[in-house]
């Protein structure tokens, strides 16, 4: 028997398309178009969500017996914003850089919905090992489409990726530039984000006919 059940490899896969919080739940957008303008800071988002989610999973699973079902709410709070004081200081040690641009938004990771809502819907009625996978799923379904947001808004608003002219350069007009082509600045505004996500959702649902008409 291998290490992961078919139950729990459906933890990890269906976020990632069938029940993606972001596309599906309509969950987390706020990071979404915040922080999506750069395909770094959307990595180092995603990553951060991860350990937050996936240890905050495990936490409030072993905790799930003792926490008097009263103040569970402050509970899950408490460990969610330890957890991301302590991203935010490696952030800060390690990229402060990064860090700045991301700004407040590491911060905002404990009023995340995705986050609350597997601790309350998941973690507190299973395992730690069942909670950690769906951590890691869920997370892992916020960051892919983070990752695809951030990957064409730089691309397309500034010709770049991970901060490196892909495109050619815009100055001495090189590579696609020599041929008239320009950056769109549009797609650094949040709402573009919203747009790109907006097709995402249209791309899922027309190829799975099956969620438009659970949704």
């Amino acid at each position: 028997m291998g290490l992961l059940s078919k139950k729990d490899t459906r933890l990890i896969l269906d976020p990632l398309a069938d029940n993606n919080p972001i596309t599906i739940q309509v969950l987390g957008i706020c990071s979404a178009l915040a922080i999506t303008a750069q395909l770094k800071a959307s990595i180092v988002m995603a990553i951060s969500v991860m350990a937050v989610l996936a240890l905050g999973n495990v936490v409030i699973s072993l905790m799930r017996n003792i926490i008097p079902s009263k103040i569970r709410i402050i509970v899950q709070l408490v460990v969610v914003a330890a957890l991301v004081i302590i991203v935010d200081q490696i952030l800060k040690a390690y990229s402060y850089q990064l860090s700045k641009t991301l700004s407040v938004f590491v911060g905002l990771i404990i009023t995340n919905c995705i986050i609350m809502g597997r601790f309350e819907a998941f973690a507190l009625g299973n395992s730690p090992w069942r909670s950690f996978l769906d951590g890691i799923g869920n997370a892992a379904g916020y960051g892919v489409i983070l990752i695809i947001v951030g990957f064409f808004r730089e691309l397309l608003g500034s010709g770049t990726l991970l901060g490196f002219q892909v495109l050619g350069d815009p100055i001495n007009k090189t590579g696609l530039y020599a041929i008239g082509y320009e950056n769109n600045g549009f797609m650094l505004l949040s709402p573009m984000a919203l747009i790109v996500v907006g097709i995402i959702i249209w791309v899922q649902r027309s190829r799975n006919k099956a969620l438009i008409e659970d949704h």
